[in-house]
């Protein structure tokens, strides 16, 4: 069955959705995208979603295309038109068609798309078995904290991981990790949470946010947010990462290094099931 997606201001099937060749998202990459996890059919973290939606946007100068009410409509409207029960909405905004030329086109409509995908979050088994990862050159451009749609940096990233049989690329700038190809670094030593802070050099993550206000309230983990090197992920007691679909993934092995006992860790499954608890408390949903 064909899924339905959003374009526009209108609800179609997949294959009828159709985009100008002068679109700046498809010439320039000119947009800003989001993805959102949808567990038993309600959205998660729908603040810190337009929130950092409403900054990636401004950054770019973009304006919203409606109002933030009628996207979460939008988004609401696709999970019932598609009946997905868990898994995501991916949804990007770009400038628009107009005829090429790297200046800002004035007065010309957004283009505005959505879609959804299943996937099972929950009960992952990656979660329960761990990821591996490898390290890979950071190659990207220097507003890393803009969730652009132009992201080459990280496809060349993820395909170096993936023809050496990891699940994520870790990627690297002057010896220190800044994050995954898709996702947050984390590692841990000594009871310690070690995450690098927020600058244009990495995504603000949204699951980031939470899991480190939720380590703060903790008082059996400690919490450091500075830059480490891949030396210090390689000696880590424990690694993990997180994603909007993946929540948090413990990490087994970097760069074919055991870490820690090569199962999940204690504080990566902690924090994975915190994370679980307070996101579905706060949307309401029930196992």
């Amino acid at each position: 069955m064909k899924k339905i997606v959003y374009l526009n201001g209108e609800y179609m099937k997949e294959d009828e959705a159709k985009v100008s060749i002068f679109d700046r998202g498809f010439v320039f990459g000119d947009g800003v995208y989001e993805v959102v996890p949808v567990v038993r059919g309600v959205v998660l973290d729908k603040e810190p979603f337009l929130q950092r939606f409403d900054r990636s946007l401004s950054e770019l100068e973009l304006g919203w295309p409606m109002s933030q009410d009628q996207f979460l409509e939008m988004i609401d409207e696709l999970i019932k038109r598609n009946d997905l029960s868990e898994g995501g909405v991916y949804m990007q905004v770009t400038r628009g068609v107009a005829p090429r030329d790297f200046g800002y086109p004035k007065d010309v409509p957004a283009t505005v798309m959505a879609f959804i995908f299943s996937k099972e979050i929950i009960n992952s088994e990656k979660a329960k078995q761990g990821v591996k990862v490898v390290t890979v050159p950071d190659i990207r451009w220097k507003r890393r904290d803009i969730k652009s749609i132009a992201l080459l940096g990280q496809c060349i990233a993820k395909e170096q991981a993936c023809k050496q049989g990891a699940y994520e690329g870790w990627m690297v700038e002057d010896g220190f990790v800044t994050e995954g190809t898709a996702s947050s670094a984390y590692i841990v030593k000594d009871g310690k949470i070690i995450t690098r802070p927020l600058s244009n050099s990495i995504l603000p993550g949204i699951r980031r946010k939470i899991l480190l206000e939720l380590a703060e309230k903790n008082d059996e983990i400690e919490l450091e947010q500075r830059p480490f090197t891949v030396e210090e992920a390689l000696d880590a007691d424990e690694a993990f990462l997180s994603s909007a679909t993946t929540f948090v993934l413990p990490i087994i092995e970097i760069d074919g290094k055991t870490i820690g006992d090569g199962k999940p860790g204690k504080i990566a499954k902690m924090m994975r099931q915190a994370y679980i608890d307070s996101a579905l408390e706060v949307a309401g949903v029930t196992l």
